[in-house]
């Protein structure tokens, strides 16, 4: 059987009524005749949205394809032993010209439950925003299920979410059950679990082109919403270049992130789990034994859990979050 090496894969794009046009013009992706592109799936494992590999020997296949056929090889012996032949993370970027809707997530065993899937908790990390931009991450004030229902009908929802001004490099960690809602002007990077479980709440009594309101999943939602109030939603990290820099660290996934301008080099011999590279910023070029890639903003890179040695070199400057797994 031929090695395995880094990954590259074919995007997928999203034409959503909230998008705009940054996927083109500030990551140069073409994502022809839609009128707009609110999400670019650059990692997918989702049925019916799987992304295909783009380069070398197994170029062409789709990325459960891949897990099925070298299972451990590819994600790390407990992570096939817990998922099987689905790949169990989505990697996407989204860019919002306006509202998304206000909605939440089930955690895992409400969507196994309900639609034998798992859930969906997610982070975001901000590359751009303009200088107003703002997201909904939960409440900004105790309610139950009850004042819930009342501000719904009336439409007074927002007045009891809380509101964040956002700016580059912030970061959003979304466990499954926090209502949140993503604002204009913003492009990011989004890592979840793979799960296409959205209830929306409330979608601003838009109208679509067809002069139509979207669906909404109000009652779907109930079960699903933790209304507890928190101190901080924002997950905060410190600022350091060339050093590996941890952002999130959930049962789901770790993120981290590495601002470059110089080489390292990554040892992941004691990691059992695959990795996956998120180029926000910048170029590099990505050295394994035997292959080289070179990687621009916009792109994901997949590791395999048997690639110990990587080596990561910059044209001048990049910025890269790394994805991984750790489960007990």
């Amino acid at each position: 059987m031929n090695k395995l090496y880094p990954f590259k894969f074919n995007p997928i794009f999203k034409d959503k009524i909230w998008g705009g046009r940054k996927i083109k013009t500030e990551l140069g992706m073409n994502y022809g005749n839609l009128p707009n592109c609110g999400e670019v799936w650059v990692l997918s494992g989702v049925d019916e949205n799987q992304t295909m590999i783009k380069n070398g020997f197994l170029e062409g296949n789709e990325l459960n394809e891949l897990v099925e056929v070298y299972m451990g090889d590819l994600v790390g012996d407990i992570v096939y032993r817990r998922f099987g032949n689905e790949f169990p993370i989505l990697v996407k970027f989204i860019d919002a010209n306006d509202w998304l809707s206000i909605q939440v997530h089930p955690d895992d065993e409400l969507a196994l439950k309900r639609h034998n899937s798992l859930g969906k908790s997610e982070m975001w990390y901000i590359m751009e925003s303009d200088e107003d931009s703002e997201l909904i991450s939960g409440f900004s004030q105790k309610i139950d299920k009850d004042e819930y229902q009342e501000r719904l009908d009336k439409k007074t929802l927002k007045e009891v979410m809380n509101f964040e001004k956002v700016k580059k490099g912030d970061v959003f960690y979304m466990p499954a059950g926090r209502v949140h809602a993503l604002g204009p002007g913003i492009l990011l990077a989004e890592i979840q679990q793979t799960s296409d479980v959205t209830y929306r709440i409330y979608d601003w009594d838009r109208i679509d082109s067809a002069g139509m309101m979207r669906e909404l999943h109000t009652e779907l939602a109930l079960d699903a919403i933790d209304f507890n109030v928190y101190d901080d939603y924002r997950s905060h990290y410190p600022s350091k270049k060339n050093e590996t820099v941890n952002l999130v660290e959930s049962p789901y996934f770790t993120t981290n992130l590495m601002v470059l301008d110089q080489s390292v080099r990554k040892d992941y011999s004691e990691l059992d789990s695959f990795v996956i590279y998120v180029c926000v910023e910048g170029k590099y070029k990505l050295k394994t034994p035997g292959h080289e890639l070179k990687v621009s903003a916009g792109e994901s890179v997949l590791l395999p859990a048997r690639m110990s040695e990587v080596e990561i070199h910059p044209d001048s400057y990049t910025k890269i979050l790394e994805v991984y797994m750790i489960l007990k």
